[in-house]
């Protein structure tokens, strides 16, 4: 793998960074993936970003902020408010966690851009009660607006057992298709739920805009997860792009659309 070309998985075809941000800039949800720690990856989500912006106008939607934080975000974008109060009023370190040094950066470039921004995450008490007793469990009032979540397709199911070897510790399952690791399963779908409710709900502003996702992988892989979600409220026009390390195996067919390959870290 030549280091910054992006490849389709299972294709020769290699592209340049021109061809693929005229091919991401065609759709209205581009869903950029990351591994939370790695500085290396937002720093390619953020020169993603910008290559976008020269085409469309931007959204940026975040996993890391719970969507009641919008109002923050706008102030933010604004310039009404320093680093350390975005931090504070948002609650950063409860809700997130990771260093806010590896993010700064992309939230300066939305403010130095004028790019609004927008929080995707829910109450994790949801995910809770729906991985508890499923979502009909839920009482209406606590449910922020998300409807039920279509239940994931095998592959997905499949990844996301391996990904974390079987379900929480002390309740793992050696088979991804049972009952026991559907409960897991049907937790996860539920941030699945809330990033899509929130990313189709931005599509709606003036501009047409790119709605820009900044999302870990595990929610995007094998055309599962918050693609899936959007999908099924209506959203199609979804293309996920992952970074790769060249000392790392390329990604396989099925596994995304799009790959770009960074240097390794």
């Amino acid at each position: 793998m030549s280091l910054g070309y992006w490849y389709r998985p299972g294709s020769d075809v290699r592209m340049t960074q021109a061809d693929a941000l005229s091919h991401l800039a065609l759709s209205d949800v581009v869903l950029l993936g990351e591994y939370h720690d790695r500085a290396d990856i937002h720093r390619w989500q953020m020169h993603v970003a910008a290559g976008l912006l020269a085409h469309r106008p931007l959204i940026m939607a975040f996993e890391m902020f719970p969507a009641r934080c919008d109002p923050i975000l706008a102030e933010w974008v604004a310039g009404d408010m320093d680093e350390a109060a975005l931090l504070n009023r948002t609650e950063w370190s409860k809700v997130w966690g990771f260093p806010p040094e590896l993010y700064l950066p992309l939230f300066r470039f939305c403010r130095e851009t004028g790019t609004h921004m927008r929080g995707l995450n829910c109450n994790r008490e949801l995910v809770r009660q729906v991985g508890k007793g499923g979502w009909e469990a839920v009482p209406e009032d606590d449910r922020e607006g998300l409807t039920p979540a279509r239940p994931s397709a095998e592959p997905y199911r499949k990844f996301i057992h391996q990904l974390t070897g079987g379900g929480p510790p002390g309740r793992q399952s050696a088979d991804p298709m049972s009952p026991e690791f559907y409960r897991f399963v049907r937790a996860q779908e539920v941030w699945d739920r809330s990033f899509a409710t929130h990313i189709a709900a931005a599509l709606q502003s003036p501009g047409n805009p790119i709605v820009v996702g900044v999302i870990g992988e595990g929610h995007l892989k094998w055309g599962g997860g918050v693609s899936w979600q959007l999908a099924d409220i209506g959203v199609n026009s979804v293309t996920v792009a992952l970074p790769r390390t060249c000392d790392k195996p390329p990604l396989c067919t099925g596994e995304t659309d799009l790959v770009q390959v960074l240097p390794p870290y």
